[in-house]
Parts: C-alpha cells; structure tokens; sequence
C-alpha cells in the first residue's frame, strides 16, 4: 500500500458495504486494509460478494479485534462504517478510542444514523434505544459535501439516500429565500435501500410490478432533513414526505413541490440552480426530467424544474447505494484527505440496467 492510505471498512456484508468495496478498489489513493464483519470472519468477501471475485479474489472479512490492531498500526486512516443503526456508535467508539491510545487519528465516515443528529435527546426522539457513544457526537458534522465548504469536525455523519436527494433539491430553493418553508416531498426507493436482509418490502415477489406507499408523513428521516437543511440554508423549513417502493433495485426519486415567494419562471429557476451548484462535480441541472437509469451505479445527481402559478417542482434522480451512501461517504473521505474530491467517482452510469 505504499503511497495510498488505508481504508477499512465496517459493517461489512451489506450492500452498502458491498458498494463501497467496488469503489475502493477502483480508488486511485484509497488500498482496502481490512472489512469487518462479525458475523462472517474468516469468510471469503468474493462469497457475499461474488461480482467483486476479480477485484478482491484473497480478501476475507476481519473480526473486530483484527480491525482495531490495525488501526492502532497504521499512521493514517479512512474509516467507513455501513455498521446498522444503532450499532455503528458503540463501534465507532471502541475503534477510535483504542487507536486515540495508540497515539493515532483515523478519520471516519458513518454512514449509519447514527451520528446525524447533534445531540442524545435529538437521537432519542427518532430511535427507541440509547445512543452509543454521546461523548462524540460533537466530533461528527452531518451534512452533503455540496453543502459545506469548511469541515469543521474530524468525522462526518453522511445522510441518508433520501435525506440526500430531497436536500439537494430543497436546500437550494430554501437559501435563496425563493418558498415559503413548507416542502411537500414525493420519493420513490428502490428495494436495496431497506438493506440486505429479506423482508416483506423487499420480497420480489411482492415488490415486482407494484407502487405503494409507507410511513407516510411519518418517516424517520424527516427530522434530520429538517435538521441538515436548517444548517445548509439557515431557514427552518417543514417536510411533508410521504416515500413510496419501486420495482427496481437502485435509485431514488423525489419530487419537492412548493409555494413560491414571488414571480419566477422555469428557466430563471433552472439558472438559480446552476448557479447554486456550479462548483459541485457530480450536480447536474437540466431541463429534461431526470431519469434513474441515468444515475444508477454512478456518484451522479440530476436534478430538473419547472415552476407554474406560483408553485415550484424540484426533481431529483440518484442512486440510493452510491450518491446516497458510499459514492458520498468516499466523496467526503477525498475531502478529508484534501484529495480531489472527484476521486475515485468520475465513471459515468451503465445505462439500461
């Protein structure tokens, strides 16, 4: 690994994992030092993750104990966690403290919940269980890298893959003072977002050829798009979101509506948006209706507009695993590391998957 910096990865037999396992091993300044799964040490990675054989074709998954000698070793250090909710806490924890002893500082990117909320209570009021590590709350930002120009914290707390599509269309609507801070939010999911583990929402059979809602307006990641968007624009906004499950593995789509302060006709908002995301790389604005197979398998968002009577609609197409998970966990680590920030994430989409 001479001349790259090592990269762990937690929580490693799931999708996103598996996702962020292909990233890396196409990074040009990232090497995969380890991936941690609990429950599969030992195991071949190439057997939970059979389309990435080429790419990791000796590599098992480490235990915890194997993990942390080696961040205790290692100067330098990218750390990504796709540990559960609820769990990524407690690890992250155990993790930094033991290599803070050792006189290291790796940084860390969750991409659980985790650490999206700034304080317990806040966490507690969305999560029915403690949260496992208070004490570092502090030390993690939660926010879109096209959001932030200045990190502040050594850690970041990426959000969620909806949280990341309505904030990209919505925050910049709400910096430019363009609504009125009430956003009505329609979001359609592709089965990989629930996770890896089999559930009725995610049974093909009962996914295939359907359209349906869940948690309407009640949705646990409300609260911190409200939360990230407040820290992006400095507007306190509500989120009316109902999401709904798509027939598709990959890719999200969301449409934000809302009620516009003063005259504005579509190309001028178009212009806006462009503006708004001139320097972001992986933004695209356009006037065609953005399309999930455009983005899927890519660090891309498309995002489009149109405006009618005094109402505003803000389209936005990414991909739930990439874009919303580890495309934007990597995109953040680049950052971290003050390395391009386009490392590692320029591919473009397959197309017709």
């Amino acid at each position: 690994m001479s001349g790259t910096i090592p990269a762990f990865v937690l929580g490693g037999s799931g999708y996103v994992a598996g996702e962020l396992l292909r990233l890396i091993a196409a990074h040009p300044h990232f090497a995969l030092a380890a991936v941690m799964s609990e429950s599969q040490p030992g195991e071949a990675v190439a057997g939970a993750f059979p389309h990435l054989l080429s790419a990791y074709p000796l590599t098992r998954f480490s235990s915890q104990a194997e993990v942390q000698k080696l961040l205790c070793e290692a100067p330098q250090a990218a750390v990504f966690s796709a540990a559960p909710h609820g769990v990524s806490a407690g690890l992250i924890d155990t993790l930094l403290s033991a290599a803070e002893q050792a006189g290291r500082q790796p940084r860390v990117v969750d991409i659980s919940a985790d650490f999206r909320y700034s304080t317990e209570a806040a966490y507690a009021a969305v999560y029915p269980h403690a949260h496992g590590a208070p004490s570092r709350l502090a030390q993690f930002t939660c926010a879109l890298p096209e959001h932030l120009d200045k990190l502040a914290t050594p850690h970041v707390s990426h959000p969620g893959c909806f949280a990341t599509a309505i904030l990209l269309a919505s925050v910049p609507l709400l910096a430019s003072g363009l609504i009125s801070p009430t956003l009505f939010v329609s979001g359609v999911t592709g089965s990989t977002g629930s996770g890896r583990k089999p559930v009725p929402g995610t049974h093909h059979p009962l996914r295939h050829a359907d359209l349906y809602s869940y948690s309407a307006l009640a949705h646990r990641h409300v609260p911190e798009v409200a939360a990230c968007a407040r820290a992006a624009s400095g507007v306190e906004a509500g989120f009316a979101f109902v999401p709904h499950s798509g027939p598709f593995a990959r890719g999200i789509h969301v449409t934000v509506q809302a009620a516009l302060r003063r005259a504005l006709d579509t190309e001028k908002l178009l212009g806006i948006l462009r503006a708004f995301y001139a320097d972001a790389p992986f933004v695209r604005i356009s006037a065609e209706a953005p399309r999930v197979k455009d983005v899927v398998a890519s660090n891309h968002a498309h995002l489009s507009a149109v405006t009618l009577s005094g109402t505003v609609a803000v389209m936005c197409a990414l991909d739930n695993l990439t874009k919303g998970a580890a495309g934007g966990a990597l995109q953040w680590m680049n950052r971290m590391f003050a390395l391009p920030e386009s490392a590692g994430l320029t591919a473009p989409a397959p197309g017709w998957t």
